[in-house]
């Protein structure tokens, strides 16, 4: 299982961002995500009512982006602004497919989210500058490592901050919150 080391923060001007970021970081792809979120069917009702903080970036997430369709179970948590997210991702060959079996273990869709943007990688760090329908422009910094152990966990987000610092994105516009957290707020489905 992967351990993905995460900060997003809102971005006033993308283009200037992104100019910034072509400077120093290589460019790796263009990119749009089509994020379905799955929960059991009976937390659903409760979790949207009750916005419970600790289930809104959980549940299955089915993406599907460039022709593949990725399953992802995240256990997730946020230290100090930054994400800090235990994954198990595989791969399926049919997105309704999987759907269909999901539905038939109890599970249906709550939320969705729908993200284009541009990638880059610089030293360990990936670099996504997105918009997110219906929320507005994010940079997310991300770093995949083998371990949440709190040393490493402390140098990725030295790590990270200097990355955003680097970008000219001031602290105080980073996002702790999950965009199922945001979207749910703004009256996504």
């Amino acid at each position: 299982m992967a351990t993905e080391i995460e900060i997003k923060a809102w971005v006033d001007d993308p283009q200037e961002v992104q100019k910034k970021v072509s400077n120093f970081a290589d460019f790796v792809k263009s990119y749009e995500k089509e994020d379905a979120y799955w929960l059991p069917e009976a937390e659903i009702a409760p979790l949207v009512k009750e916005e419970k903080r600790r289930k809104l970036g959980s549940g299955i997430r089915i993406r599907q982006e460039n022709g593949l369709v990725l399953v992802t179970l995240k256990k997730k948590e946020v230290r100090q602004g930054m994400e800090i997210n235990d994954e198990l991702e595989f791969s399926v060959s049919s997105a309704p497919a999987f759907e269909e079996f999901l539905t038939t273990l109890g599970y249906a869709p709550w939320i969705r989210k729908h993200k284009e943007g541009k990638a880059w990688k610089w030293n360990n760090i990936t670099i996504e500058i997105s918009m997110v329908k219906d929320l507005g422009w994010f940079a997310e910094l991300e770093i995949l490592t083998n371990t949440n152990e709190p040393d490493k966990v402390e140098q990725a987000r030295r790590d990270l901050y200097r990355c955003l610092e680097k970008i000219g994105i001031p602290q105080e516009k980073i996002e702790s919150r999950y965009y199922t957290e945001l979207l749910l707020k703004r009256g996504g489905t």
